[in-house]
């Protein structure tokens, strides 16, 4: 039991379950948003163009091709059930038909899910070569510093786009980095004048104490 759980831990810890179980989740999501622009927004503009068109009530969801057509029946009289209008009413149950309503609306959904798959999927493709391209670009920038080659003008300019929106994929050329220069020593301060005034009393009492030895 012990094997069999660990085994699912390192399942379940897999990269492409994860990203399907994050898959799973988004899409449910998002069929919840095509479902409701399809219904809300798309079916609406749609049924108004039929009842333009066809006229009545125009609405998508008996749009049938009916192929056998039952009507319904009155349990008590044995007559055909008929609406205000004095119309036969139709028994969907038991009628075989087309329903192009249905298949409208499942087109509709598909071409919603895959316009936006596909914008997605072209936005990452692009995101991806972009980002493979300033890695590609990078070294060969690298490469040609270390060769001491010169660059030509799409790398350039390729250098100047990078330092103002990512400085730091900017490779650094070697021959442009300057040795900091060493610290100057600290001048030496200069004298007062109370120290020299009691240097020149100190040397002249040096010198008067040494012509008394010279004269004996």
């Amino acid at each position: 039991m012990k094997k069999l759980f660990k085994e699912f831990q390192t399942f379940i810890k897999r990269g492409n379950v994860l990203d399907l179980a994050v898959g799973v989740i988004i899409g449910g999501a998002f069929t919840a948003i095509v479902n409701a622009l399809s219904n809300g927004i798309l079916k609406p503009i749609i049924n108004w163009i039929i009842s333009l068109c066809a006229g009545g009530d125009g609405d998508l969801n008996n749009v049938y091709t009916f192929l056998k057509t039952v009507y319904q029946v009155d349990a008590t009289t044995g007559n055909v059930v008929v609406d205000a209008a004095g119309n036969k009413v139709i028994d969907l149950s038991s009628s075989i038909y087309i329903d192009w309503g249905a298949f409208i609306s499942a087109i509709i959904n598909f071409l919603l899910i895959a316009i936006v798959v596909f914008t997605i999927v072209k936005l990452i493709n692009k995101a991806s070569e972009s980002l493979n391209y300033n890695l590609n670009m990078k070294k060969i920038i690298e490469k040609k510093y270390a060769d001491k080659e010169r660059l030509n003008k799409t790398e350039i300019r390729w250098i100047a786009r990078m330092e103002k929106n990512h400085p730091d994929m900017v490779p650094v050329d070697p021959s442009a980095v300057t040795e900091e220069a060493e610290p100057a020593p600290a001048p030496v301060p200069e004298p007062t004048t109370n120290e020299l005034l009691t240097e020149i009393l100190a040397e002249l009492k040096a010198s008067k104490t040494e012509k008394p030895a010279e004269s004996k």
